[in-house]
């Protein structure tokens, strides 16, 4: 039942709270998964366990339950859905894992070779709270057998999700980039904010931010001083230190203009997606112009953070990073959508 469900997912996010029960519970696993993936470091891992824990604060589940509980089935559909996932940032596939069995479907996931550990962690800790749960998940190497399907992956890749899975119900996602829209007032704990949501995960995720709209007399000074200081947990990382000198030196020999904050270069660039390293930005006075861009342009665009009026949609500083269970991925209702195609 969907009210069960919640409520094994709240004791699941009562104990994440718990900093030293997760570190505890989950040492194990996040060192494997930092040894098989370095951009996946442990204070990531932490953060990312979380965040979790904070989208299952029982508040949010109470508001969540009350959000659906007019559609919610008498009977869970026990549908089984494949969930084919992203690998960029640790745990990327637990709110897919979270709707689906909260709907009362099953679980069957194909975790990407970058992100091997954590969910089924999680998936343990939840099947010691609700033992029926055992049944409803599944990891596998190759899906089959399934009623509907959700794939996440690059542009490339998801032609063939297209191809092999559009006789299916599908949620089929793409490439995305995060922005932050400023206006030259905000805060210094605004920018203390903005900086986490650029560098957390080293800037790999959906929601992070790749790219800044500025006014054309924006003073970058404060911004670079913040974000050098704030970042500085990726500071001594080899990987991505090799990506950055990489970009400094096409830069250099290309005698192309940069700014440098330490820990990302800052660069003039019309383009949504930054590489590794660097952030984008755009100068533009007309505000209103920028919003009708970024809705032209919505499905390219995972996240707008913004205090502007004018934005469309807009976040709040330092919250790229932090979802709730309503902000869903490309802006589909994974919930609502499973319960309409599995009843």
């Amino acid at each position: 039942m969907f009210t069960d469900n919640i409520q094994t997912f709240k004791q699941l996010g009562q104990q994440l709270a718990d900093p030293q029960w997760l570190d505890r519970t989950f040492s194990a696993a996040i060192e494997r998964q930092y040894r098989e993936n370095s951009w996946f470091t442990p204070e990531f891992c932490r953060h990312a366990l979380a965040a979790i824990g904070q989208m299952l604060a029982p508040e949010a589940l109470d508001a969540y339950y009350t959000r659906y509980q007019d559609i919610i089935p008498v009977e869970d559909p026990h549908r089984t859905v494949a969930v084919i996932s992203a690998g960029n940032i640790p745990a990327a596939a637990f709110h897919d894992f979270f709707c689906i069995l909260v709907s009362g479907n099953d679980y069957q996931g194909k975790l990407s070779s970058q992100d091997k550990h954590l969910l089924p962690a999680l998936a343990q800790e939840l099947v010691k709270i609700e033992p029926r749960f055992a049944e409803r998940i599944a990891f596998v190497e190759k899906v089959s057998d399934f009623d509907g399907v959700i794939a996440t992956g690059s542009n490339n890749s998801a032609r063939y999700f297209d191809y092999y899975f559009s006789k299916y119900p599908h949620i089929l996602r793409k490439n995305r980039n995060s922005v932050a829209v400023l206006n030259g007032t905000e805060t210094e704990e605004e920018l203390r904010l903005l900086a986490d949501d650029i560098y957390l995960y080293f800037g790999l995720g959906c929601r992070s931010v790749s790219k800044l709209f500025v006014p054309k007399d924006y003073d970058f000074v404060p911004f670079l001083r913040i974000l050098n200081r704030e970042s500085q947990p990726i500071a001594q990382h080899h990987q991505f230190n090799n990506n950055l000198e990489y970009q400094k030196a096409v830069h250099l020999m290309n005698k192309l203009y940069y700014m440098d904050a330490g820990t990302f270069l800052l660069t003039e660039n019309q383009n949504y997606a930054s590489p590794i390293g660097m952030v984008y930005y755009e100068y533009c006075d007309d505000i209103e112009a920028v919003n009708r861009r970024l809705e032209t342009d919505a499905d390219q665009l995972q996240c707008i953070v913004s205090r502007d009026p004018h934005i469309t949609n807009a976040e709040p500083f330092g919250h790229a990073q932090s979802p709730t269970l309503t902000d869903y991925p490309d802006g589909i209702d994974t919930l609502r959508w499973l319960l309409a195609f599995s009843c």
